[in-house]
């Protein structure tokens, strides 16, 4: 099913491993986190959302201060060390306040954060030890690891909310993504015992030359230098990667539209939090399912012979389709289908395609300013998107008027990802250009 090469094999098994522990750990928090958004009122969601905006500007300065001081070998673990000890500290506060409204709200913004910071830094980690060749051939797989994790996080929720509690199922959550750190371990050996370089000379900072191998001496026993806004200042001397956060602004937008959209159809249908919850639960099955059998059948074979443009296209122009049935008719059955397919395309084709966008960029690019793009121009998204959503269903243009608005930013995403794909074919071509000389490459074709 995975075109794999045998060296690759360990490497594979434990990202494979890493992601499902930690969407598995996310997912057991996810149900919870949904139910709290609802309860909150989803008239005042747009506050939440922009209170998870400002908690992502405040943390994403203090992971570049950790990965400018500390050695990357030691930085990836610190950063979930530090999400378990959260973890813990939520478990404690929960057995003794029980659930008051600042607690939830805190939960709710907290998860948001969470979800996107571990699962940017493990894609950071991905792009950084595998190639672009490699990637387009094993991110398909990588990904539908974490797919497989969050089928197993509902169903654990499911099987143990009742006799365990709510509040120990946070435990379990911990020890995921605790032992997401082992496999962080075992992919560093990894990376330290392959006798060729695993990257191109892009994953190298600018004045370092290529390494040999990732021995004790190399790569990632040293920090990543620079200062804590770094993220900042790499983005905005990059074309490159600002249409990157043109693409990422628009992915949650769009992805904002649908879940506020969501929660007034899914309130409207249901009164008993319960049933909503088992609808969540449900719609995330549906999702995974459909998004592992894409990322184990489809998304190899689609990124190698399509490319990126395909992938980061197909997902848009479904949406566009959504929001056209949506405009017409805001009900329950187009909502759960718009939902499950725009949530598995997104997992199977537009995250993996847009991580291989990161393939082309050098090492402090790779965590520094993708870290700034996956969490503070995403959470910035969705927040300015649900006050763009609350003031159109403010001013009467209901479900109906925000579907119908959000067509148009569908288009504009749609031509974002295909040109930033055909840019990432060009930047990998050059690459390929500066390392393999023509004279080399016409002398292995004579050998």
């Amino acid at each position: 099913m995975v075109d794999v090469q045998p060296e690759e094999l360990r490497a594979l098994a434990w990202a494979f491993l890493y992601f499902f522990c930690l969407l598995s750990s996310y997912y057991i928090l996810r149900p919870l986190r949904d139910e709290m958004g609802i309860a909150g009122g989803v008239q005042h969601l747009q506050w939440v959302f922009t209170g998870t905006f400002l908690a992502m500007l405040a943390i994403v300065p203090v992971f570049g201060a950790v990965t400018s001081r500390f050695q990357l070998r030691k930085a990836l673990p610190l950063i979930y060390l530090f999400f378990v000890g959260n973890i813990l500290i939520f478990f404690f506060l929960f057995r003794a306040l029980g659930s008051p409204t600042a607690l939830t709200v805190a939960f709710f913004i907290w998860t948001s954060v969470f979800n996107l910071f571990v699962i940017s830094v493990f894609w950071s980690f991905m792009t950084d030890i595998f190639s672009n060749e490699q990637a387009h051939r094993l991110f398909g797989f990588v990904a539908a690891g974490g797919s497989a994790g969050a089928l197993a996080g509902p169903g654990i929720t499911a099987l143990l909310a009742i006799p365990l509690g709510a509040d120990n199922l946070l435990l379990i959550s911990a020890g995921l993504l605790g032992f997401a750190i082992l496999c962080i371990q075992r992919l560093l050996h990894w990376t330290q015992t392959v006798e060729d370089t695993i990257g191109t000379a892009a994953d190298t900072l600018p004045e370092e030359p290529p390494e040999p191998g990732f021995a004790e001496n190399g790569v990632w026993s040293r920090s990543l230098g620079g200062g804590w806004l770094d993220g900042i200042r790499l983005v905005t001397k990059s074309p490159y990667l600002l249409g990157i956060c043109l693409f990422i602004l628009l992915t949650a937008t769009l992805r904002t539209f649908l879940y506020f959209t969501q929660a007034h159809i899914v309130q409207g249908a249901f009164a008993d939090p319960a049933r909503r919850t088992t609808l969540f639960a449900l719609m995330d099955l549906g999702v995974n399912v459909l998004t592992i059998f894409l990322q184990v059948i489809v998304t190899g074979r689609l990124l190698s012979r399509f490319g990126v443009p395909v992938a980061l296209s197909l997902v848009p122009l479904f949406v566009i389709l959504s929001l056209t049935g949506l405009g017409l008719a805001p009900i329950l059955p187009i909502l759960v289908a718009a939902q499950i397919g725009t949530r598995a395309g997104n997992y199977s084709l537009i995250r993996p395609g847009r991580e291989v966008l990161f393939t082309v960029v050098r090492r402090d690019e790779k965590y520094k300013a993708k870290n700034f793009i996956d969490t503070v121009i995403f959470r910035f998204g969705d927040a300015a998107s649900g006050w763009v959503f609350a003031g159109i269903t403010g001013v009467g243009l209901g479900l109906t008027g925000a579907a119908f608005i959000g067509i148009p930013l569908a288009a504009v995403w749609l031509g974002a990802g295909y040109l930033l794909g055909k840019r990432q074919e060009a930047l990998r071509d050059e690459s390929a250009d500066v390392l393999v000389p023509t004279t080399q490459v016409t002398e292995t074709m004579d050998t």
